[in-house]
């Protein structure tokens, strides 16, 4: 019988084992599958700037993706935007993508058996994946903000990737008027929409959008990018 372990934080990624969700539904892993969406060929993840910017110097033609303190890096090609990414054309591109919690999260959770990015775009694929899949150990790690605080996106992703394991049905409306009050009211905030466009927030919260799962792989150089899985 599959156990399923919730877990939060950067203590939460550290502590996780068996197949691990990595949730970051603001935005980092929303984001991802989008750009897969508009035709990403690879993703790579990295935890810092600093690792971003050296594999792009092995990968010039690379498009830098990511965000600090929720605004685009300096010298980067994209912050963190889904809106921002449906406007961009990333056929066969490769992708470097570096954000403060979710892709921290994956360099984290060291005694994964796998590694699943986690979000409410394609989390109903992800529990059909792990149903189908029926590991001893679930972790499902909610990444909240910047690895340090917990965000009720994140807890409610994790909620409804458990229920849809156990066949339990979410009230989706609530958790999303909760959020439009609360942890998501700053994607709403005028003030914050030259990073984060109002349509991030229901870009993020468009569940089950996509029937893919992504899973996090090493290439021969011990740098971590996501595959697509389809079912």
């Amino acid at each position: 019988m599959m156990k399923i372990l919730k877990l939060k934080l950067i203590d939460g990624a550290r502590m996780a084992k068996g197949v691990v969700v990595v949730i970051d539904v603001f935005r980092a892993f929303s984001v991802a599958p989008y750009m897969i969406h508009k035709g990403a060929q690879r993703i790579y993840t990295v935890a810092t700037v600093e690792e971003a910017f050296y594999l792009k110097s092995l990968i010039p033609d690379a498009v830098l993706v990511g965000e600090r303190n929720e605004k685009k890096c300096a010298g980067f090609d994209l912050g963190n935007s889904p809106t921002h990414i449906l406007n961009f054309d990333f056929s066969g591109r490769t992708v470097i993508h570096t954000t403060s919690s979710g892709t921290l999260g994956i360099s984290l959770a060291k005694d994964a058996d796998e590694i699943l990015p986690g979000s409410f775009v394609n989390a109903r694929a992800i529990a059909d994946y792990l149903i189908g899949k029926n590991p001893e150990v679930v972790s499902l790690v909610s990444m909240g903000y910047e690895g340090k605080t917990s965000t009720q996106e994140d807890d409610f992703c994790a909620d409804y990737i458990e229920n849809c394991i156990n066949g339990v049905e979410t009230d989706f409306f609530s958790m999303v008027e909760t959020l439009r009050y609360g942890d998501g009211a700053r994607l709403l905030d005028p003030a914050n929409h030259e990073h984060s466009p109002a349509s991030d927030f229901d870009l993020c919260l468009s569940k089950d959008i996509f029937t893919f799962v992504l899973t996090v792989k090493k290439n021969n150089e011990g740098f971590t990018y996501l595959e697509k899985i389809v079912k």
